[in-house]
């Protein structure tokens, strides 16, 4: 590579100035060629005006031709016409026979290389199958770490022809989505890839780790045939690390629904996909087979194609690679076995009919109203979204469920858990039979999980999210006739984008502001020229969380960036015009536990005129930053994970919000496991001497119990009071906040009154939402 921050290092463009424009709007706001046009007149003008060259392009066109020009990351697609060639039924047949379908798809072993190449997975990728384990035990995490990984490459080590390979587990995926419905139901089908050799992190996060490579997925034999020779003889890859290794290719895990794994496997809807259990008793008492290449290739000598239908519930399946059993590569499935599945379409059903029976229908639907109201009224809490009508709208998505899940056991406790299991299993009697199929799919996830790792590195919801910028935001670009060309096309484009902003960013030529980058250049100032902390203003960032870039840190918080204008300076002033008159008194405590943290005595029995004096000036902050490990959300690269907290009377719409966090206090029986709920009331800091204090005015929650509660297995809170019946107040670090917190209200036995807001000041007791709770470091 040219020198950076030189006039080759930019091509094909020819400056920073010309790639942010062409970023800007073909990534970023995605306008339309209009909108270029009109922005590059408008650059034109300003140059003429002063004398100086035109525009770098004339059109939109001219854009489009210098992207075309980017080298990096550029994976062409390719069509393929594909038809239906058997025996023709009697009479006039179907469309879909006589039609021709496009099959687009990109070289799969070019995909992989380009995959494997990306230096953004260097540290975040395994050579080799490993074992892990803690304190004596195996854990289960990354494939690499699974016993299939494991065999696979005992198996290449056997032979001489391929001793000493890396062995890649190619990932697949497919899943048909629905782009509109107002223009009559479009559907897309892509398929994705991806190298089982990065770690689940990297996977999930925002990057190449999961790429598209065909659209239409059904003769995947065309589409995976790039890869078929390099699964016996080894090829020479490029490794994020700029290594080179040989590399034998293994088809692995494949990320599919249960519609989409019924016409992988090729059987009989509403059997199992793994073994050879009757749909009618999925999970009866009688031993299962397990299916098994071996047993498809017999059945299918054995008996004719209508046998294997009826009373196998499998069709021919072709065997086109090696070492690939479809039965074994399927993965669990989280997003539409657990959390959509058994929750949205079995529980909270059957909740809902057992309210209907046990009340009547017109009281049950009272019932069901209240618990939709219960939903609606939930405090807000970063990365849960509201529910304004409960859980009665018409299309879930993952995260509806993902999200309902976290508060929708708080909404039913007094109507349904009482009950559910006496109604179901004493009146109703024990089912002698069931047969649900994704809940039976649960009895493979433990053999799934010692194959392939931990399923939050192999969910339906990691393809689902690429769904986004590949299909649906490619396709409202398009042109609403034949659309599909041109996504491809753009989707080769933003593939091209990510690896040359990655390039740049590794060289230092995108620190600071297009502005004063320029203006170092002219002054030929010398500029890094290797990767730096090129850390956005989270501040400007409108999600509340979301992933965050950069490696693996310790857990942090700091405040805001900017202090808020308007309130009072001294602590005397600024109690009353937050409603908190006794904030000063509260600062002059924290100040004594500061400079005397080995006292024997607290602050809270120290006589006020014997508490340090307090005169600095304060400076208010509506909002917190966090930042923490949680790598089963959708993190950055290196599994981090951003949180806001808002301590905001004036949030939104006129409303207020003030969050609840956990802070880390001594491990005593009023804590729980070393934490305490607090409710943060103001963000400030002042300068006392040569010191920064940063801190958080709070109000105290404690245990209503010395043990969660044994119906919902929660924590329930209530807020803590003091002996002259006020609320307790403190000041603590900020250093001490753990994180956020979602306290969820105790409704009771009573409905909630139409005008209810969830405020938490308004009920009694809450309980703590541990699902809410993110991993920490």
């Amino acid at each position: 590579m040219p020198k950076p921050h030189t006039e080759e290092s930019w091509a094909p463009f020819s400056n920073r100035i010309e790639f942010n424009f062409a970023h800007y709007h073909f990534v970023q706001v995605q306008t339309s060629a209009d909108q270029i046009n009109n922005a590059l007149n408008m650059w034109a003008a300003s140059t003429l005006h002063q004398g100086f060259h035109d525009a770098p392009w004339q059109s939109e066109e001219d854009l489009y031709a210098t992207i075309d020009l980017i080298c990096e990351g550029h994976v062409s697609w390719k069509t393929y016409k594909v038809k239906y060639q058997g025996p023709l039924p009697s009479g006039v047949p179907p469309k879909w026979i006589t039609q021709e379908f496009d099959l687009c798809c990109r070289d799969a072993n070019e995909v992989i290389r380009e995959q494997l190449g990306d230096k953004e997975f260097d540290g975040k990728i395994h050579y080799a199958p490993y074992w892990q384990f803690e304190n004596g035990e195996r854990q289960f995490s990354n494939l690499m770490s699974r016993d299939w990984a494991y065999k696979q490459a005992n198996t290449i080590a056997e032979d001489e022809k391929t001793l000493g390979s890396m062995f890649v587990p190619i990932i697949l995926g497919s899943d048909k989505t629905t782009v509109s419905v107002a223009t009559g139901n479009q559907e897309f089908h892509p398929g994705y890839i991806s190298p089982g050799n990065i770690t689940n992190v990297a996977r999930r996060a925002h990057g190449k780790g999961v790429l598209p490579f065909m659209f239409f997925p059904i003769p995947k034999k065309v589409a995976l045939e790039p890869l078929k020779s390099g699964m016996t003889m080894p090829e020479v890859v490029k490794c994020p690390n700029s290594h080179f290794r040989r590399a034998i290719y293994g088809l692995g895990p494949y990320i599919a629904n249960y519609p989409e794994q019924v016409l992988l496997t090729e059987i009989v809807q509403n059997w199992c996909l793994k073994c050879l259990a009757k749909p009618d008793n999925l999970d009866g008492p009688d031993p299962i087979l397990l299916q098994t290449q071996g047993m498809t290739e017999f059945t299918i000598t054995q008996w004719d194609p209508g046998t294997l239908w009826d009373d196998w519930g499998m069709r021919v399946f072709t065997f086109d690679f090696p070492h690939a059993n479809i039965h074994r590569m399927l993965s669990p499935d989280l997003l539409h076995q657990i959390i959509k599945g058994t929750f949205k379409d079995h529980i909270v059903t059957w909740v809902n009919k057992l309210i209907i029976i046990q009340h009547g229908h017109k009281k049950g639907k009272e019932i069901i109203n209240d618990i939709d109201h219960r939903l609606s009224a939930v405090p807000t809490f970063p990365g849960i979204r509201h529910f304004p009508q409960g859980r009665d709208f018409k299309q879930w998505t993952g995260n509806d469920s993902k999200a309902l899940m976290k508060i929708y056991l708080a909404a039913i406790k007094e109507y349904a858990l009482l009950c559910f299991l006496d109604f179901f299993f004493i009146c109703e009697g024990v089912r002698d039979t069931i047969s649900l199929p994704r809940q039976h799919a649960m009895v493979h996830y433990p053999n799934g999980i010692v194959l392939y790792g931990a399923p939050n590195g192999l969910c339906s919801s990691i393809t689902k999210s690429k769904h986004i910028e590949p299909v649906k935001e490619t396709w409202r670009q398009a042109s609403p006739k034949d659309p599909l060309p041109q996504m491809l096309k753009m989707i080769a484009h933003l593939d091209q984008f990510k690896t040359i902003k990655n390039k740049f960013e590794r060289h230092g030529m995108l620190i600071g502001t297009v502005t004063w980058y320029t203006a170092q250049i002219l002054a030929s100032e010398t500029l890094p020229t290797e990767e730096s902390d090129n850390t956005e203003d989270e501040d400007k960032d409108i999600d509340e969380c979301g992933p965050l870039s950069g490696p693996r840190v310790l857990s942090s918080i700091e405040m805001a960036k900017m202090h808020i204008y308007g309130y009072p300076r001294c602590a005397e002033e600024l109690g009353p015009v937050i409603n908190q008159p006794t904030l000063q008194q509260c600062i002059h405590k924290y100040l004594y536990d500061h400079y005397n943290p080995a006292a024997l005595v607290s602050s809270s029995f120290i006589p006020v005129e014997q508490l340090p004096h307090f005169l600095s000036y304060i400076s208010v902050y509506h909002s917190a930053l966090t930042r923490f490990y949680s790598p089963s959300d959708l993190c950055g690269m290196g599994g981090m994970y951003r949180q806001r907290i808002q301590s905001n009377p004036e949030w939104y719409d006129g409303k207020r919000l003030f969050d609840t966090v956990l802070i880390e206090v001594e491990n005593t029986a009023t804590s729980i496991n070393g934490m305490i709920p607090v409710c943060i009331l103001l963000f400030f800091s002042f300068i006392l001497g040569d010191e920064v204090h940063e801190c958080a005015f709070v109000r105290w929650f404690i245990p209503a119990n010395t043990a969660p509660n044994k119906e919902t297995g929660m924590w329930i809170v209530k807020p803590e009071w003091t002996q002259e019946g006020e609320p307790s107040l403190a000041v603590v670090p900020l250093t001490s906040i753990v994180q956020g917190c979602h306290l969820i209200p105790q409704y009771g036995h009573t409905q909630l009154p139409e005008d209810f807001d969830g405020i938490t000041g308004c009920l009694k007791y809450f309980f703590i939402d541990w699902a809410c709770k993110l991993s920490t470091m």
